[in-house]
């Protein structure tokens, strides 16, 4: 099926934020810069995160960083869009008039080319907390067993690594817990499923510990009301490439300021005016890759985030960094507000 060709082109002088934003509402994880319709680059997710990575601002022009070198195929040759993605390992390809205009730009329908489907890296959910952002839901039913949709939410990030070959799981529960047990000891991969039980409160970072010495390699972990639909299997090269203790996997949010805001010069009068300013931040979903190594800077029975973790590991030199992902990549149910978006995603995924 052809898609609406705005969601994906761009012109050469768009910001890269402005990109961002057009990327994340097409959710193919790319764009393709255009000058009066004639194709001229491509852009993807991965070359604005690489950008970002080098702390690049967010304001420079997007045909600064794309790809000269686009893979299209002229309209004239009569080749097979589906056969000719597949060969050469792509998502989606322009067609284009002998002149370089763009007539159509097709997609692989849904499916997905990964770079490795085989990881078998542990993944450690952390599904203890009391979830207090969602009471009342929460007083009745642990967070972990909220449905979205026809599965739990525990159940679309048990599918989600699945798809990329993780098989190994560590649940750390302690709120309702007996609840939680009883419905996955229902599933089929029940066998897969390994619990892990705080006999008190002990955050995000204390019931990692109870790992300790059970992990003997790198590992995913993630919190139980997130979902992020990316490559996990080229955030785990990035991590080991990097030589990281842990890597934060992070979305690039931008807020718009729905005013028009006034700018003061020093003597406190009025020096210009700004129209509904936007501003981009890097900010921490709950999603982490994990070296073993990690679990010593942990307090043994205490209370402590991961990030005063991550705190401990700076002091001590260890390298820590991050893998930033789009908006649209992230999924949180923490709230109300997220929680019917969340749902309509996982519908549309289906799709």
């Amino acid at each position: 099926m052809k898609k609406t060709l705005s969601k994906y082109i761009v012109e050469p002088q768009t910001t890269i934020i402005e990109t961002m934003g057009i990327i994340d509402a097409g959710a193919k994880g790319i764009a393709y810069v255009c000058e009066n319709n004639i194709l001229k680059a491509v852009v993807t997710d991965g070359d604005i995160r690489r950008f970002i990575l080098k702390n690049g601002d967010l304001k420079t022009k997007i045909v600064e960083i794309a790809n000269p070198n686009v893979k299209c195929i002229d309209i004239a040759a009569g080749i097979d869009s589906k056969e000719y993605m597949l060969d050469k390992k792509i998502t989606s390809v322009p067609i284009v008039s002998s002149s370089g205009q763009i007539i159509a730009i097709d997609f692989l329908h849904g499916e997905k080319i990964y770079k490795n489907t085989n990881l078998k890296t542990p993944v450690v959910i952390m599904a203890g907390g009391k979830g207090t952002r969602l009471l009342p839901y929460t007083n009745v039913l642990p967070k972990p067993l909220i449905p979205i949709g026809d599965k739990t939410i525990t159940e679309h990030i048990l599918d989600q690594f699945r798809k990329f070959g993780c098989e190994q799981f560590s649940i750390i529960l302690n709120y309702k817990k007996n609840l939680i047990q009883a419905y996955f000891q229902e599933l089929e991969m029940s066998d897969k499923v390994e619990f892990v039980e705080e006999q008190e409160f002990l955050g995000t970072g204390g019931g990692l510990k109870l790992l300790d010495g059970k992990i003997k390699e790198t590992f995913f972990m993630t919190n139980c009301d997130v979902l992020i639909e990316e490559d996990y299997s080229a955030m785990l090269d990035y991590h080991k490439q990097q030589g990281n203790i842990i890597t934060l996997v992070c979305a690039v949010k931008k807020i718009t300021i729905p005013y028009g805001t006034v700018i003061l010069n020093s003597d406190g009068q009025i020096d210009n005016f700004q129209e509904k300013p936007s501003f981009s931040f890097i900010t921490n979903t709950g999603f982490y890759i994990i070296e073993p190594e990690f679990l010593k800077y942990i307090p043994e029975n205490e209370f402590i985030h991961i990030t005063d973790v991550i705190q401990n590991c700076l002091a001590a030199t260890e390298k820590v960094g991050i893998y930033p992902v789009s908006e649209a990549a992230w999924m949180d149910m923490g709230e109300f507000s997220e929680l019917d978006k969340m749902k309509q995603r996982i519908e549309d995924m289906k799709m």
